[in-house]
């Protein structure tokens, strides 16, 4: 199985960057351990540690998978959430509120963290090619197209039983999405996520999922948003030449074919302050 290449992440308060060489760039609160990351090297994909936006969440983690498989971990650890830095043999990682997700490169996986909601329980899974971790539950992507869920499913999070033909998966705070190789958008949970919307989209190549809002990179380059726009989250429309996107609790980022990177939504935190506005 080959690695993941994941050049972008949103988190509660922060971001990350993958750069020439495998270094990582973070942009959030200043001295913030989850933004750590300054002597990271050789990696390929990171991962940042969401979580709703509420008066008691703020705290959060980093993780970051290395090109030989081995994992790097940084921020806060209350659960064990960053005690990932022992695995090896990884193809991908996730990370969501307490906990890591890792893929296996035999297809099982590998998680790190609270196991209090279930979030963490993945001993049973197989032939996992990708995984997304939500607030309080994980969603994995099997090589056959289908997609396995665990942890609370309070508002239908998890119900994904069925999806088929699925190549690339987001979980959210209450909500997930999966992207069909046709370009279509599968969509459960919070309906206020935008999940109406995201069902009528086409031409999609990939998804990412905030705590209350949708991003869909479009096959042309454009990003589409749906969902809870309270902070200018979902102000993606003059975006172009996007080849990733990333979705944080209250702000969204896309990366350009030339590097640029675009960023829409709360920048209170400074979690937005390398990047270029890009409001339509």
């Amino acid at each position: 199985m080959m690695l993941q290449r994941v050049h972008l992440a949103a988190g509660r308060r922060h971001s990350l960057a993958v750069v020439d060489g495998g270094r990582v760039l973070a942009a959030g609160p200043p001295g913030a351990d989850e933004c750590a990351v300054a002597g990271w090297s050789d990696v390929v994909a990171v991962a940042a540690g969401n979580v709703h936006a509420a008066r008691n969440t703020g705290r959060s983690h980093s993780v970051g998978l290395r090109a030989d498989g081995t994992v790097l971990a940084a921020g806060w650890n209350a659960q064990g959430q960053c005690e990932a830095t022992d695995w090896t043999g990884m193809v991908g990682v996730a990370a969501g509120w307490r906990r890591t997700l890792g893929v296996c490169a035999d297809g099982t996986v590998a998680a790190a963290g609270r196991r209090d909601d279930g979030a963490c329980d993945v001993e049973g899974w197989s032939e996992i090619v990708a995984v997304s971790a939500g607030d309080w539950h994980s969603v994995g992507l099997e090589a056959d197209g289908r997609v396995v869920s665990t942890g609370l499913n309070t508002r239908g999070q998890g119900d994904v039983t069925g999806w088929t033909d699925v190549v690339g998966i987001a979980a959210g705070y209450l909500h997930t999405l999966g992207v069909r190789k046709d370009g279509t958008v599968l969509a459960c949970g919070a309906a206020a996520a935008g999940l109406a919307e995201a069902h009528s989209w086409r031409g999609i190549t990939a998804v990412a999922a905030g705590s209350h809002h949708t991003l869909g990179l479009a096959e042309d380059g454009r990003v589409l948003a749906a969902g809870d726009d309270s902070h200018g989250q979902c102000r993606t429309q003059a975006w172009r030449d996007v080849v990733a996107i990333a979705a944080g609790s209250r702000h969204s980022l896309g990366l350009r074919h030339d590097g640029v990177i675009l960023a829409a939504g709360d920048d209170g935190d400074g979690q937005c302050r390398w990047a270029v506005a890009g409001e339509s």
